[in-house]
Parts: structure tokens; C-alpha cells; sequence
């Protein structure tokens, strides 16, 4: 390899994964509302559950429309 092609490399930073990060903060909070209050409803919690999932990924869509 040429040294300039290894600084380049070094340097590169890597993209933020939206999907995956806001899936992953989308399941925490749900199950910390589920043990913090467990008179909530699971039909409920799962409806919260399925429209984060949903935003997350249209987050994700958006984030990779913007990179193009």
C-alpha cells in the first residue's frame, strides 16, 4: 500500500448505522416502561414498539436518501 492510501484510510470515519441505533434505543425504552409500569398493557406496548420500529426505519430511508 501507499502511505498516502493508509492516512486516507486511517481517517475515514464511519456511518452512523440510523437503523440499528434507534431499533436498539426503541427496545430499551420499551422495556424499561414495561418493568418500571407493569399495569401498562401489552397490546399497547407493542403498538409503541411497532411505530418506533416504523420511524426508525423511515429515519433510516431519509438518512440514506441525504448521504446520495
Amino acid at each position: 500500500m501507499r502511505p498516502d492510501t493508509e492516512v486516507t484510510e486511517r481517517r475515514r470515519a464511519h456511518r452512523t448505522d440510523w437503523m440499528a441505533l434507534l431499533s436498539g434505543i426503541v427496545f430499551i425504552a420499551t422495556g424499561i416502561v414495561f418493568i418500571s409500569e407493569p399495569s401498562a398493557p401489552p397490546l399497547v406496548m407493542f403498538m409503541i414498539l411497532v411505530s418506533g420500529l416504523g420511524f426508525a426505519g423511515l429515519v433510516a430511508i431519509l438518512a440514506k436518501v441525504i448521504r446520495r
